[in-house]
């Protein structure tokens, strides 16, 4: 799927869930609480008969003359993810859609993860001949140095812990293979493509900014989870490590945005990954693109 925007910009869609419940994702918040906001009401995003929350796990690529960006890679097949049934021991056509949209693994030159969560690494590798090799075997890698560190002294401390096996089997590889590279918190990508630190869901999480000079967007990753946190921003994810910091992190990226001609691209939105935030008299919300 192609989406508007600065440079040119194709979603490739892992999976979705199309029934999900909203504490799963959202601290305290019921089905109630999401057929009694606006986007309760919207098809793309919930089921309005039910409450639940639709999910989308995706890519986005970022193709341009300079080279071609993918963000996020999702959770991958073959991973060992007992403590999300949904996510273990799967095989989805992930390179299939990849090829669909005119790309190889090969064709990637970078490759940006926002935060080093086990649905944002997974297809940073690949099972070949029972070893875990870099999917993508010409890019470049890109952590932010301070997400990385995180995540390394996470994983010397409690190893075993499932919440850190994503480390094992999607981030080492590619370090040892020698395509990460450690950048700051506003590195540039591409002339236009750059970091900016979103701290609270992960204490390195980044948002990527975009801005063509004819359009601009944001890739917010997981400072937003689903469209519904536009409207009621304080509704925070369940897998925030920092609560307070992440709405804090959230209000401002929203503020900043509304009422602009800036596109909101979000990990999770399902349907129309694209929306834009507009400011009324019951506050914020978002249109469709």
């Amino acid at each position: 799927m192609h989406l508007p925007g600065p440079f040119d910009i194709v979603r490739v869609l892992e999976f979705q869930w199309p029934a999900r419940e909203p504490d799963f994702l959202l601290r305290n918040v019921t089905r109630a609480d999401v057929l009694g906001a606006r986007t309760g009401r919207d098809p793309a995003f919930v089921d309005p008969e039910t409450g639940l929350l639709i999910m989308s796990f995706h890519s986005l690529v970022v193709r341009t003359d300079r080279g071609n960006l993918l963000v996020d890679t999702c959770v991958g097949n073959h991973k060992e993810r007992p403590l999300i049934p949904e996510w273990h021991q799967q095989q989805w056509p992930y390179l299939d859609r990849l090829a669909q949209a005119g790309l190889t693994p090969a064709d990637i030159d970078y490759v940006c993860c926002t935060h080093l969560h086990g649905d944002h690494v997974g297809w940073n590798t690949r099972l070949q001949d029972g070893h875990w090799v870099p999917t993508f075997p010409n890019a470049r890698y890109l952590f932010a140095a301070g997400e990385l560190a995180y995540w390394e002294n996470y994983h010397e401390v409690d190893p075993h812990n499932a919440y850190v096996r994503p480390w094992a089997d999607s981030v080492l590889p590619v370090i040892a293979a020698g395509q990460v590279d450690r950048v700051a918190y506003d590195h540039e990508i591409l002339p236009g493509i750059q970091l900016c630190h979103a701290p609270g869901h992960t204490p390195g999480n980044v948002v990527i900014e975009l801005d063509d000079g004819r359009a601009r967007a944001v890739m917010s990753g997981d400072v937003i989870h689903h469209p519904v946190q536009i409207e009621c921003s304080t509704w925070c994810s369940q897998f925030d490590i920092d609560h307070y910091r992440a709405l804090e992190t959230r209000q401002a990226l929203l503020d900043g945005i509304a009422d602009t001609d800036t596109l909101l691209m979000g990990a999770h939105f399902a349907g129309p990954s694209a929306v834009r935030v507009v400011s009324d008299r019951q506050g914020l919300f978002y249109h469709h693109v």
